[in-house]
């Protein structure tokens, strides 16, 4: 199964210039309790801004490129969506982590998404897309920890599709 896990400001913005724009670093650590474990789902920009490969998780990046090439078995680069077909079907969780276009492409196929809303609009180039209330049901709303370290007003929305 599928699930995407994001954190998106007020005005839907993601990121910019390929990097979050905010620091929070409990949705940080929220982000490596869920994901841990578990195969992460990504396109390739995301993959390089990550900076490294995370510990404990398999990377699957969603690249056209043929001259990507990754040598590290907890790296899979696979050319297209149909591909994805073993993740879609797994009664395992696997993770959509980014970016917009990986959002947009496998939403249709997600049964759960982990949002952390955070409530401020920031500019930004890169928007998560809207989503539609009329597919998805909100099970759970929890208050995030704002303080020195997390300077803003946000919560964590789990949706499951209806």
């Amino acid at each position: 199964m599928l699930s995407i896990i994001v954190a998106k400001a007020k005005n839907n913005i993601i990121g910019k210039n390929n990097k979050l724009i905010w620091h929070l670093p409990e949705d940080l650590k929220r982000f490596k309790e869920l994901t841990t474990g578990h195969t992460i789902i990504m396109g390739r920009r995301t993959f390089e801004s990550l900076g490294r490969i995370l510990p404990n998780r398999k990377h699957v990046v969603l690249c056209n490129d043929a001259e990507m090439n990754i040598d590290d078995e907890r790296v899979e680069i696979l050319p297209d969506i149909t591909m994805l077909d073993k993740y879609i079907n797994s009664s395992e969780e696997n993770f959509i982590i980014g970016g917009a276009t990986i959002y947009k492409l496998l939403m249709p196929y997600t049964n759960k998404m982990y949002i952390t809303e955070i409530n401020e609009d920031f500019e930004g180039d890169v928007s998560f897309p809207e989503i539609n209330l009329n597919e998805w049901k909100i099970t759970e709303i929890k208050d995030g920890l704002k303080d020195e370290k997390n300077p803003y007003d946000y919560k964590y929305v789990t949706y499951v599709r209806k």
